[in-house]
């Protein structure tokens, strides 16, 4: 879908000499100017849970990282499944968002898997369905969710989790987790599910799209999915792509999930991304409290950050590398994931300079989150200025801690 989706998203920067100049950005040769990255898969935790994220806080560290729009999940308080509800949100972003902030609905009533959520009061308020953080158990509720959202134009995108393999499991179910005395996730309560959904998908036509695939199994089955017609896209995040559990270590900084899986499973998502079965690169930014993440792998929450260093990861170990093209990061980071969401791409860039090298501290994240396993990798490529509409998102300059 990458070149169809640069076609629709033409991008033609009005880059004001004068605003540059007032945020002390003088251009220069080693400047490239890129459109704004879009991730379709980030929790900013407003309302409900303000002490790990707040929308102001969430889109400037956003604007840190050269995103221009995200697309918010729903597992907040009050849950986003009444039109009621979902207002509460947007009423915050438009008051303190510094990007364009896209909210999710909840496909059942408070993520419960129990009830299907008030889609026709929501379709038009939100960007897509998703109960994420919980794979909808029942397949008559997802193929009932599937039918209305067809009607309604709207993507179901899935967390996909089958609970009865779960088993009490935090970290993925190989070799780190059985010398140490962990509890496993299996890959298969993550494939299963996609399994069952693509049937569902192709059943009821409805357009679909997988959230943070970790496995060998899931990309086989996506891969085979859209060689047979069904209408289905999926992400992964760069933690997947660039770790797995051989490097893990006794620290919540490590713990997400789905978790870190095998080096063949993140060999498998490496050719996803190169063949195109694998749509997007979404960072699944997930802060939390200093607190709730000191446990150790065990007790610490899941979740970790990514948003402020996903392109320069990517850039870094993948295309400095030859593993993909500019051109590929590209489509992963901005047009797929504009296109298949129906994302606007406006007046929006961010400013980088690819030559400077620089190493990751997350002490300098404007999150509030700041448990990531990538803190101290060297890294190149540094934003300098992320314009949205026209105007200052992050200007490293002014915006930038340390």
């Amino acid at each position: 879908m990458g070149k169809s989706a640069r076609d629709k998203l033409k991008f033609s920067p009005t880059v004001d000499t004068k605003l540059l100049r007032d945020a002390g950005i003088a251009l220069s040769p080693s400047y490239t100017i890129l459109p704004g990255f879009c991730d379709v898969h980030v929790h900013f935790r407003e309302p409900g849970f303000s002490y790990k994220e707040t929308i102001a806080s969430g889109s400037k560290a956003a604007a840190h990282g050269g995103y221009t729009a995200v697309c918010t999940m729903p597992n907040l308080n009050p849950v986003p499944d009444n039109a009621e509800s979902l207002a509460v949100q947007q009423e915050i972003i438009d008051r303190d968002a510094f990007i364009h902030v896209y909210p999710y609905a909840a496909i059942t009533v408070g993520q419960m898997g129990e009830k299907l959520s008030d889609l026709e009061g929501m379709a038009d308020k939100c960007i897509s369905f998703s109960d994420d953080g919980r794979g909808v158990q029942s397949e008559d509720m997802m193929r009932e969710a599937m039918i209305r959202a067809k009607t309604l134009g709207k993507i179901i995108t899935a967390h996909c989790e089958v609970n009865g393999l779960l088993r009490g499991g935090y970290i993925h179910d190989g070799k780190y987790a059985r010398e140490r005395g962990h509890k496993g996730i299996c890959s298969e309560s993550e494939w299963r599910q996609i399994e069952r959904d693509l049937k569902l998908a192709d059943e009821t036509g409805c357009a679909y799209h997988v959230c943070h695939i970790s496995t060998k199994e899931s990309v086989s089955i996506i891969r085979d999915a859209k060689k047979s017609g069904v209408d289905v896209t999926c992400e992964t995040g760069p933690h997947y792509l660039l770790l797995d559990d051989s490097m893990l270590e006794e620290s919540g900084h490590w713990k997400m999930n789905p978790p870190l899986r095998d080096s063949t499973d993140r060999e498998a998502l490496v050719e996803g991304i190169i063949d195109g079965t694998i749509d997007c690169i979404a960072t699944d930014h997930a802060p939390h409290s200093a607190e709730e993440k000191a446990r150790g792998l065990k007790e610490s929450a899941f979740g970790i950050v990514g948003i402020e260093c996903a392109f320069p990861l990517m850039y870094t170990y993948f295309v400095s590398q030859g593993i993909i093209s500019m051109e590929r990061l590209e489509d992963l980071l901005i047009y797929n994931p504009r296109a298949r969401f129906d994302i606007p791409l406006g007046n929006e860039f961010s400013v980088w300079d690819l030559t400077e090298e620089w190493q990751i501290d997350e002490r300098e994240f404007l999150s509030m989150g700041k448990a990531t396993p990538f803190a101290g990798w060297r890294v190149t490529g540094r934003n300098y200025l992320t314009v949205c509409d026209g105007k200052i998102a992050y200007n490293i300059s002014e915006d930038t801690l340390g």
